[in-house]
């Protein structure tokens, strides 16, 4: 290597990578847009942003896997290999390749209907950080062997601990090793897995290439906030860089497919498990398939590059790698990524080139932006696009999608299309069947459960309300952001509210109550025109009920129909109550079912139900559930049936239970739920004088009267009007995660009611407020200087506020103190 691809960013920062001397040869530097770490090491060996000879990514991993082997001795042949997604998919298939008979799982982002997941995790850093552990075979993480976890750098090693709490909870076992390509953790995080270790009574080692560390001189962070600036507005535009090749044919002329016949039921990667007889099968069909590809490859093209897809690493790697070993062609290969990372065309800098497109494989984080590294102006003769059957969309094929992007800049693009394997879904065990959906327990109704009155709600909960399940807020932050525990395992403890701040709800209240009632309205009315004659509304349990009351409110009152309204359970990470949708399903027509919540944020709850219904529907043989929700607002524009999209305040989001008819949150915890339970909640019988769950509602409905005309008008014009989704909400999450250093979308709350939702039950770490809010913010200022929480005003924030829970469990982040933590 002539220059050193970090040259660029270590003159322009003063950045220093100190380490042995075979770290600048496997790392370079670039920037991205962050004020709180703007630079970003970049893997020469990884094979996801630097394009790479295929023999020397999968030698690295291999390699690894035989040191492992090495210090495992006999017990090699117990050890299962878990890879972390996406960047280390590739590499943790290649490090089980080198251990042996090591069957290998990735975890995933993509949620796969009826397949049961065996645990999850947060990579607080990471652009999208729930992963997922789906393997066919429940008993893969079960044994008592060595577990071998694979990233591509360790850095503080919080993900690492994260999964092996989880799973040690789960599957004891006495030992571990952590592998990495590099080592860059703190003399300080060393001692933390040391210590992690003793705490478990396990053994952990760590196995790496190359080990050291980044030395960061004073102002770093402004002098690169101002290079990324600078430079912003050209990798933008870098997408639309490097002139087209020449000659008259368009980019559609220049791409083709290839098939390369992949072996029937063999699974193109470790999502649910890839085994032993996995890896022999594809090793005797390697050959034959990369002897397709180079039929279907030009005789010109000398330097060919096999572009893998986001997760799908290791299958492109193995062809690349067959490929070169076979051909005289230059082979190199990369895949794509879902991380924005900014492009400067020097010699000095690890991303020279970016190309842009859409995201293609539907995923579950709603649609995005997705990356191609250093491939345009790479000179490439062709590339060979592999993706799977999921990817395989319009979109990879559209105008400005990866394949026309990639027909740009090179003559020649291939597209291999890998099946996307998914597990058989297994029948319920004929040992214990279900409970018939007729036995199931009918809805609570007040006054027994909850102050609504029997007619306005059905909870189809059971009532935990004599079990012990809050715990302080500092407590329970601490279990749920470190892996611990699930936010729906306990309950926070009720915020009582001052005077000053019951003062604040009711002057709300009357303010906002006619601009409520239209909200109101304007969602009635358009449930009503979509789903004649006689919706069934099925509100999400809590902040969704009171919202569904007064929709059924309204439809009685405008147009005489006494709408049934139930109120069901659905938890982020773990779906929607199956038995809640059972009941459902045996005593209305499921195509009735409407669902309904209080509002949107980036959308989690959106996303959540559709692979909830989707799984149910699979797995209980029902049909007819439509995922979509009807919010009152949707500042996220989340959904396509709304009463407002407007950020403003609803005033049930300012109190808990005492505007949510005494309930609390819904519990979902193995002890407490069986398989034939609902989920749990509790009624705060004790806290009746503080009630006002039915002043707001009297409050609302007291004024559909003045608003029906123009509710009606509204709800008219947007039945004829495009309500598409444009998911406006995650992209601006994403981008405030990044710009303020939290690299966890999960602690990124947006809009005036989960802000609320953040100061009342999380540890808040500050507000973003829009410049010039006004009262709707009055709440939030109150109970934000109440709990010593700065209010930070932001020019162009596309929400009202946003609130940001405390990051002082994740990595990437910079504490409340103004302590860095480092990545």
């Amino acid at each position: 290597m002539n220059t050193w691809s970090g040259t660029w960013v270590a003159e322009r920062l003063g950045v220093e990578l100190a380490g042995d001397e075979r770290l600048r040869g496997m790392l370079g530097l670039a920037l991205r847009r962050n004020p709180k770490r703007a630079h970003l090491l970049v893997s020469n060996v990884l094979g996801k942003h630097v394009p790479q000879a295929p023999s020397v990514v999968y030698g690295h991993g291999v390699e690894l896997g035989r040191r492992v082997r090495e210090l495992l001795g006999d017990a090699a042949r117990e050890a299962v290999v878990l890879g972390y997604a996406e960047t280390a998919t590739g590499l943790g298939h290649s490090v089980a390749d080198g251990l042996g008979a090591a069957p290998y799982l990735h975890s995933t982002r993509r949620p796969v209907a009826g397949v049961a997941t065996a645990g999850g995790f947060e990579e607080s850093h990471s652009h999208a950080t729930s992963h997922l552990l789906l393997p066919e075979d429940p008993s893969l993480l079960a044994g008592t062997g060595p577990l071998v976890l694979v990233d591509d750098e360790f850095s503080t090693g919080n993900t690492v601990l994260n999964t092996v709490r989880d799973l040690h909870a789960r599957y004891p076992r006495e030992r571990y090793v952590v592998v990495a390509l590099v080592d860059m953790r703190s003399a300080a995080d060393a001692g933390r897995l040391e210590e992690f270790a003793r705490e478990i009574g396990a053994r952990i080692d760590l196995v790496t290439v190359a080990s050291g560390t980044v030395r960061l001189p004073d102002g770093v962070l402004e002098k690169g906030q101002e290079l990324v600036a600078r430079f912003e507005t050209a990798a933008a535009l870098e997408g639309a860089s490097g002139a087209a090749p020449s000659g008259s044919r368009t980019p559609s002329d220049r791409i083709a497919r290839v098939d390369v016949r992949w072996p029937a039921g063999l699974p193109d990667g470790g999502r649910h498990g890839f085994t032993p007889t996995h890896r022999t099968r594809l090793d005797a069909a390697l050959p034959a398939m990369a002897s397709r590809i180079a039929t279907a490859l030009p005789d010109d093209a000398h330097r060919v590059l096999i572009l893998g897809f986001e997760e799908l690493m290791y299958a492109p790697l193995r062809l690349a790698a067959e490929l070169e070993r076979t051909t005289t062609a230059e082979v190199r290969y990369s895949t794509t990524t879902r991380s924005p990372v900014l492009a400067v065309d020097d010699p000095g800098y690890a991303i020279r080139t970016r190309l842009v497109f859409p995201a293609h494989d539907d995923p579950a984080d709603g649609p995005g932006e997705r990356y191609a590294y250093n491939v345009a102006g790479a000179g490439f003769d062709a590339v060979v696009a592999v993706v799977d059957s999921v990817a395989d969309t319009p979109a990879l094929h559209a105008p400005d999608g990866l394949l026309a992007r990639l027909a740009e800049h090179t003559p020649h693009v291939l597209v291999a299309v890998v099946p996307s394997y998914v597990p058989a879904v297994p029948a319920v065990a004929q040992d214990a069947p279900e409970r018939p959906a007729t036995m199931l327990p009918e809805p609570l109704r007040g006054p027994a459960f909850s102050s609504y009155a029997p007619e306005e709600v059905g909870w189809l909960l059971q009532d935990l309300s004599d079990v012990t399940l809050e715990a302080p807020t500092e407590e329970r932050e601490e279990a749920i952001q470190s892996g611990g525990a699930h936010y729906a395992e306990s309950l926070p403890v009720e915020y009582q509210p001052s005077e000053q701040y019951q003062r604040l709800f009711h002057n709300a209240l009357d303010a906002s109550a006619a601009r409520l009632a239209h909200a109101v309205g304007v969602v009635t009315e358009t449930v009503l025109a979509e789903r004649p004659p006689r919706p069934v509304l099925v509100s999400l349990a809590r902040a969704g009920t009171p919202v569904g009351i007064l929709m059924r409110r309204w439809a009685q009152h405008r147009h005489g129909l006494d709408l049934p309204h139930y109120a069901v359970s659905i938890v982020r990470g773990r779906g929607i109550d199956a038995n809640a949708l059972r009941w459902l399903a045996a005593h209305h027509d499921p195509r009735d079912v409407v669902f309904v919540d209080g509002w949107t944020g980036k959308g989690a709850i959106t996303r959540e139900l559709a692979q909830a219904v989707e799984e149910f529907e699979k797995a209980h043989g029902v049909s007819g559930f439509d995922p979509e929700i009807a919010v009152l607002a949707d500042p996220g524009s989340c959904v396509r049936t709304y009463g407002t999209r407007e950020d403003y305040l609803i005033p049930s989001a300012c109190l808990n239970s005492t505007v949510s008819g005494l309930v609390s949150r819904t519990v979902l915890r193995a002890d407490l739920v069986g398989p034939d339970d609902y989920h749990g909640a509790k009624y705060y019988r004790d806290l009746a004088d503080a009630d006002l769950s039915v002043v707001f509602l009297d409050a609302v409905s007291a004024r559909f009267d003045e608003v029906t005309e123009a509710a009606r008008a509204e709800a008219k014009d947007l039945l004829a009007a495009d309500r598409t989704p444009t998911w406006e909400g995650w992209a601006a999450v994403e981008r405030i995660s990044e710009e303020y250093g939290i690299h966890d979308v999960n602690l990124v709350k947006p809009g005036v009611g989960e802000t609320t939702r953040v100061l009342l039950r999380r540890v808040p770490w500050k507000v973003l407020a829009r410049a010039g809010a006004g009262s709707d913010l009055d709440h939030v200022r109150l109970l934000a200087e109440q709990r010593g929480v700065p209010v930070e005003e932001v020019a162009d924030l596309p929400y009202t506020c946003v609130g940001l829970i405390h990051p002082r469990y994740t990595r990437g982040a910079t504490g409340a103190d103004g302590t860095a933590v480092t990545r």
